[in-house]
Formats: structure tokens, sequence, C-alpha cells
């Protein structure tokens, strides 16, 4: 039987209900900008990016991250003696159609409030042209720039398209660990893990009672998920301690990270890769095109149609020992680095191959000796100097590599020959060497930088630009 108490009407003062609206104070420039709301009475809250007065009128963009392009003010000069750029204001006025060309709404104002000054003399971004390498320089206040604004944008809708072209596929997101106890790559490039534990008797102890190290990767981690759910992803930072200074390089990024049970052969992989990375791009292309547009031309880099067309043909697939015919066949002065079968292909050979081919195009079957202890073996009867392992990596103009990947050695026997000669400690990978003991199954997978694809689809020349606060070796100020 069900009870009913009753509630004073002294109570119900403090009975909550649900909201109806989202919280937000304004329609953001972006919606505003919409014909839709010519007419209406607004509310418009950004920065400044530019205010110029003439004797009767003033003028001031006024922008706030959503689009590319600010929304014009238009007052009398009284009300924009005190607006500099980059002071933070609430505008209140009613949108109209513009005569001005190049715009079609324009703002009416009625009331100007200043919501945070800029004092000009002091603002760093008081200038209207600033080079990429002073923003480096001014990293707290440079995604105020329309250039970096355009750029967060864009891998917004990376990050999107990666999530809806997954789930196409029924790959399902998995967070791998930050913190590991292993070096997945074997490079010896990690940051050390470490606490203030001290033990009873004054001695620092171990958190984890053994060393571990922020991930260079979360391959390893994607497979364990991967024998169980047979298709995942990772999208998370990862950490390389390299001494490196470099366009390219970065301490902490970001990596997409695949790992498919049931592939069986490289054609199957590589498939994978070209279908990804094709519906990422097209899927970025459809939503962010005018920003991909405007920073390609901010940055001198070829029309955005030159992207288009490279998504729309087949890419092109060769193995290495073709790539080392090809790049042995040009002249010894035509690169820095010799050439010759066995030896890791450098940048300028990674760019030269994907210029050659007119695109993008897929390296595979590279030297067991230059590659990772888990790729998969090709043969195992051949001679350790003449072994290569089935994987790839994607090479695309300008960038050079963009993907790598391969099929996982899912042999037991072989996988733990591989770590011997790779000097891998098998105990450490104990629980990976399980993963085969146990309802081994073939597999493969495959990883991208996202700063990477960044510098591809945006023309841009340096990682440092295509992540918000960017870290890299001497440099972790903000």
């Amino acid at each position: 039987m069900h009870r009913f108490i009753p509630v004073c009407k002294a109570g119900l003062g403090h009975i909550r209900h649900h909201s109806t609206t989202s919280g937000l104070p304004s329609k953001t420039i972006k919606q505003l900008l919409d014909l839709a709301n010519i007419g209406e009475r607004v509310d418009a809250f950004g920065w400044i990016h530019s205010a110029r007065s003439q004797s009767a009128v003033a003028f001031a963009e006024i922008v706030d991250g959503s689009t590319e392009r600010g929304i014009q003010a238009v007052m009398l000069p009284e009300q924009a003696k005190h607006l500099t750029t980059g002071c933070c204001v609430h505008i209140t006025g009613i949108i109209a159609s513009s005569p001005a060309k190049g715009q079609s709404i324009e703002l009416k104002v009625e009331q100007v409030k200043m919501l945070g000054e800029a004092p000009p003399n002091e603002y760093p971004l008081s200038k209207t042209k600033l080079s990429l390498e002073y923003l480096r320089e001014h990293i707290n206040f440079r995604s105020r720039t329309k250039t970096l604004n355009a750029v967060w944008r864009i891998r917004d809708a990376v990050t999107i398209a990666i999530q809806e072209a997954f789930k196409e596929l029924q790959f399902l997101s998995i967070n791998s660990p930050l913190i590991t106890s292993n070096d997945c790559e074997g490079a010896g490039e990690t940051f050390t893990v470490s606490s203030d534990s001290i033990s009873a008797d004054g001695v620092k102890t171990e958190f984890f009672r053994k060393p571990v190290y922020l991930t260079v990767s979360g391959q390893l981690h994607a497979e364990l998920m991967a024998s169980a759910l047979s298709r995942v992803y990772v999208l998370g930072p990862t950490f390389r301690a390299e001494k490196s200074d470099t366009t390219r390089h970065l301490a902490e990024f970001w990596m997409l990270e695949a790992e498919a049970s049931f592939l069986f052969d490289i054609p199957g992989l590589v498939d994978l890769v070209e279908t990804v990375i094709k519906n990422v791009t097209r899927r970025v292309l459809s939503t962010v095109s005018d920003d991909i547009a405007f920073v390609r031309s901010q940055c001198k880099a070829a029309p955005i149609a030159e992207l288009e067309a490279l998504i729309d043909k087949p890419f092109t697939r060769i193995t290495y020992t073709e790539a080392i015919k090809l790049l042995t066949a040009q002249p010894k002065a035509s690169f820095k680095y010799p050439v010759s079968w066995g030896v890791p292909l450098q940048t300028e050979h990674e760019q030269w191959l994907a210029r050659d081919m007119g695109g993008p195009v897929f390296v595979t079957d590279y030297p067991a000796k230059v590659k990772s202890f888990y790729m998969r073996v090709n043969d195992t009867d051949a001679d350790s100097e003449a072994m290569t392992v089935a994987c790839t990596d994607l090479l695309v103009p300008v960038v050079g590599e963009l993907v790598g990947g391969s099929l996982r050695e899912e042999r037991l026997d072989v996988l733990i020959s591989r770590m011997k000669a790779c000097g891998v400690d098998e105990a450490a990978l104990e629980w990976y060497i399980d993963l085969r003991r146990f309802g081994s199954a073939p597999h493969g997978g495959f990883g991208m930088g996202i700063e990477r694809y960044l510098l591809w689809i945006t023309g841009m020349s340096h990682v440092r630009d295509l992540i918000p606060v960017p870290r890299w070796y001497g440099h972790c100020q903000y």
C-alpha cells in the first residue's frame, strides 16, 4: 500500500523545476548571421577584432570563435570610443540587412557594455597582422586570431568525423591508460612517472612498486580490448621524450589508434586505412570547408580543390622494395640521406615518393629489422637480414608519413622469437604474450597522429600551431 505524503504550501517554493533553456545567454555570432534574424533585437557577446570611427558613424567587428566571419556592429562614434582590439563586449541592437559589399547582415547598435578592457599599448595582439612565430610566444592569446580560431574548429570537426567514421564501421571507442609499465615502441623515449611517496623510514618509494611511464602509444591495450570486442579505436594523448626541436615533433600530442580482429592480410588493412582516411576527410570537408580554405589561403598552401582531388582517387600501393628501387634510381645528390635496402626511409624520401606518385601512397612490407617486435613476420623461414613484416606506412604530400600500421603477430612462438631478437623484456609483457596463449586471433591496426593529419589538410607548416597548448623539448610554459 502506497502512502501519500502531503506537501505544505509553504514548502512549494523550494521545489526545483527543470529549465527549458540551455542557460546560455544568447545566440552565437554564427547563429546571429542567419538572415532569418533580420529585424530582431539581439544580444551579441564577443571580442572586438577591429574597430574604426568616421565623423558620423563607427564600425566594429565582433567575433566569438563560432565562425571565421565576425558580425559588423554599426554605432555612433561616442559608443565606440572605448572599443579596442581584444576587448570583451556585450552589445544589444537590431539585426539589419547590410549595404556593404561582402556581408549580408549588420548589427545596428543600441547599447554597448564593456565586459573586459584590452589596453592597446599592453595587449599583445593589438596589431592586425601577426606572424605564427610571434603568436607562439603568446599562446594564451593566439586562439583569438582568425587563423587559430579556424584551426580549432577544424580540429573539432576532425574529432567528430573520426567518431562518426568508426561508428559506421562498427568500431567501439575505448580509453587506454595514460600511465603504463611498458614502452610499446621500444624507443626508450619515455617520460617516467613518479610520486612524492616516502616510506616510514624516510626512503622515497615507487607508488606502483616499479617504474612506470606516460604512454607512448595505446596500441597494446587496444589489442587487449580488440581480443574481446573485435573492433576498437582510441583517441587520446601520447607522450614522447624526444629531444627534437623540429616542425614535426611534440612532447605531447594526440593519436588515433585502431585495432581490428580478423584482419588476415595487408590488402585488408590498407583498405581499412584508406576507407577511414577518405571518410574522415570527406566529413571534415563537408562541415568546415570554409575554415580549411581560409587557413590554406593564409599559409599560402595549395587550394582546397587539390585536397578534394586527392581523396577522390585510389591511393597508390607499392612495397618497400619497390620504393627503394625508385629512390635509388634518382641522382645521389637528390637526397641528403643515402638510400639502401634495410635502412629506414627518411622524411625527404617519404615526401619524394608522395610527390612522385602524385598523391597518397601506401608503402608495405618493410624489413623486420627496422620495425617493431609486434608486427607479423611475412616469411618465418627468411634470413634475418631479408625478413620482412606485414606492415604499411601511408605517405602524403608535404607531410610524409601520416599513418603507420601492421598486422600484429598472433603466433605465440614467432612473437616470443621476435621479442628476443628485438631485446624486449618478456616478463614485463607477460600479459600481452598471454593474449596469444588463449584464443589468439589474427588482427591488425594502425595509428595516426592528429596533428600530422591536420598538417596535411590545413597546409600549415608547424605542428605547434595545430594543438592548443603545445609542449616540446625545453618548453612547458603554460
